[in-house]
């Protein structure tokens, strides 16, 4: 049975679904912005890309510290 998404990574099939970008193409657009910091980072996506603080927030702490976060 596989387990369902938990803390950032339960909000990508929304974030999918509302902004049109896969998931891996919203960290290769992070991993390239020129930008650093959580803070910053959300701040981009909102200014940018116009994502919600909620998903700009859960993209960055996964982007971040994928490690913490890996099922």
């Amino acid at each position: 049975m596989a387990t369902k998404p938990h803390g950032p990574a339960s909000y990508f099939p929304s974030i999918e679904a509302k902004y049109g970008r896969g998931i891996d193409e919203w960290f290769t657009l992070l991993r390239e912005c020129g930008v650093a910091g959580h803070k910053p980072l959300v701040e981009w996506l909102k200014a940018e890309h116009g994502v919600g603080h909620g998903h700009a927030s859960a993209l960055v702490q996964y982007h971040l510290n994928p490690a913490k976060w890996a099922a």
